[in-house]
């Protein structure tokens, strides 16, 4: 009677033992989900399509070779100088590296405590830098580093990240996020609200003037070469859009590229009636539905707050599309195994940056062109 009693007790325990296991997670769970405060909202205008671009390059790692491999750690962003041959990138590890184009030698140039993004030109052999933890920067020909500003009407900025300066010296940055900066910017994309702003800084005035605000993840940043309006990327929508800083049309914003074949990050005028836009990847289905459902985001971040750090939701098949100036497709260069941040024309080559990559990517456009679908 015992030897019943204990097997009635070991029977009955086992579906014990395992509702509890079963269904203690699960009232975590909800319990955590009801109680957590973040608050992801529906993002308009959500599409998968993608505008038809008439010329492609559909596996652009072949020809293509790597620069500075292992000596350059995430390098976001290039700009090139044509006087020294040599480009400039921001890495990881804070450094700003220069890069000969001749011999592809690397130079630890001026580290800035930071994480150095968009990287531009300025004058006198300045080196004007989008720094997501410092703000933006300006570095003198000699290495010394001056903070221009990192601020706007008394908010902080979060995630500064791009830069381009226009003929009459004033500079044109974005900050992405006001509110995540970059050790947590995936919850500004989880979160799906538009923190992002586009800037411009007045060196002769030295003035900060905030120019579109509500942005959603405002990234690349190229003014136009006739000096009438600024291009900038908005990542989260897959768009660019047109700021007016003369004319008629002065402050009044654009679209001049929508449904981007890829997630857009930075974007450069090749002198030559070209953007080039980074695609950093394609859209992912999953993050297509994660985009629409804003519980599924919440719950994203509650596994990234409390569980652990998830992959971005993001694929590969990145590359770069070439536009007009009107902002008319031209030809996409991509690849299933990129993932890309910036395209810089220079010469008859591609150079392209990764902050996932340690090299810099180098493609001869001559040799391995976009070409139409047969």
């Amino acid at each position: 009677m015992p030897e019943l009693t204990r097997n009635s007790s070991k029977s009955i325990s086992r579906p014990v033992r395992f509702v509890v296991s079963v269904l203690a997670p699960v009232v975590v769970a909800v319990l955590i989900y009801q109680l957590d405060s973040f608050d992801p909202a529906p993002i308009p205008g959500l599409t998968r399509g993608s505008v038809f671009v008439p010329k492609r390059n559909s596996r652009m790692l072949r020809g293509s070779e790597k620069i500075g491999v292992g000596q350059l750690l995430g390098p976001e962003d290039i700009a090139y100088d044509p006087d020294s041959r040599v480009f400039y990138t921001g890495c990881n590890d804070g450094w700003v590296k220069r890069v000969a184009v001749e011999d592809s030698v690397v130079e630890n140039w001026v580290n800035t405590g930071g994480r150095p993004l968009g990287i531009a030109l300025g004058r006198n052999n300045d080196v004007i830098v989008a720094d997501s933890v410092k703000g933006l920067l300006k570095i003198s020909s000699d290495g010394a580093i001056e903070l221009l500003t990192d601020e706007a009407e008394g908010v902080k900025f979060k995630l500064t990240d791009h830069v381009d300066i226009a003929d009459d010296g004033v500079i044109y940055f974005s900050d992405a996020s006001c509110k995540y900066g970059a050790k947590d910017f995936p919850f500004e994309l989880y979160e799906g609200r538009p923190h992002g702003r586009l800037l411009s800084y007045d060196p002769s005035t030295k003035q900060t003037t905030v120019l579109v605000r509500d942005l959603y993840f405002a990234n690349g940043v190229a003014v136009s070469p006739d000096q009438n309006f600024v291009v900038f990327c908005e990542t989260l929508m897959r768009r660019c859009k047109k700021y007016y800083i003369k004319g008629e049309r002065n402050g009044s914003v654009d679209i001049f590229i929508d449904n981007l074949p890829g997630i857009p990050d930075n974007l450069h005028y090749d002198g030559e009636g070209h953007y080039w836009i980074a695609l950093v990847s394609e859209i992912s289905y999953p993050w297509y539905i994660a985009q629409k459902y804003p519980f599924i985001r919440k719950v994203m971040a509650i596994m990234e707050k409390y569980v652990w750090q998830l992959p971005l939701p993001i694929k590969k098949n990145g590359g770069s599309i070439a536009v007009d100036l009107e902002g008319k497709p031209i030809a996409h260069y991509y690849d299933p195994q990129l993932k890309l941040t910036s395209t810089v024309k220079i010469n008859d080559h591609l150079y392209c940056g990764s902050i996932f990559d340690l090299y810099i990517i180098r493609l001869n456009l001559t040799q391995y062109p976009a070409v139409a679908d047969a």
